[in-house]
Formats: C-alpha cells, sequence, structure tokens
C-alpha cells in the first residue's frame, strides 16, 4: 500500500511538485495551465505557488468521462 494517500491527505496545501505527483503531471504542465489557464485553481503566497487538495480533486473528478465521443470531452478538447 502507498504511503501518498496518507501524507496528502494530511497537507492541506500542496508544491506544484507535489500536486503534479498526485495527478501524474508535470510541474511544467501545470505551470502552463497557470498561464494559459484550464488547470486547477491555485494559490500564490508570495511567490511561491501552492495548490489545495480539495481543488486539485475538484479539477480531477470534473473530466471524468465515459467515452471519448462524450460531447464534454470533445469540449475540452
Amino acid at each position: 500500500m502507498s504511503d501518498e494517500p496518507r501524507w496528502h491527505a494530511r497537507a492541506r496545501f500542496l508544491t506544484p511538485e507535489e500536486a503534479g505527483r498526485i495527478l501524474r503531471l508535470s510541474p511544467r504542465t501545470l505551470e502552463k495551465h497557470r498561464t494559459i489557464g484550464g488547470g486547477p485553481r491555485f494559490r500564490k503566497f508570495g511567490k511561491k505557488i501552492f495548490y489545495a487538495v480539495e481543488d486539485l480533486e475538484a479539477w480531477a473528478n470534473a473530466r471524468c468521462f465515459d467515452m471519448t465521443s462524450d460531447p464534454e470531452y470533445l469540449a475540452l478538447r
């Protein structure tokens, strides 16, 4: 059993590296989403970027589809 669910459940805010591991995306991909939009909500404290666990889950859940011909899926492409 992985330790990941236990540690991320305790952390309220995650760095881009930690958020990327949860979502299986690179920190660079998350940076691109922050610039052009379409990614999870983020917070900026000074110069540092953080992601709330709830926002990562909400963003991932909003991208749940039954098939590739789903109109919502096609709208995101």
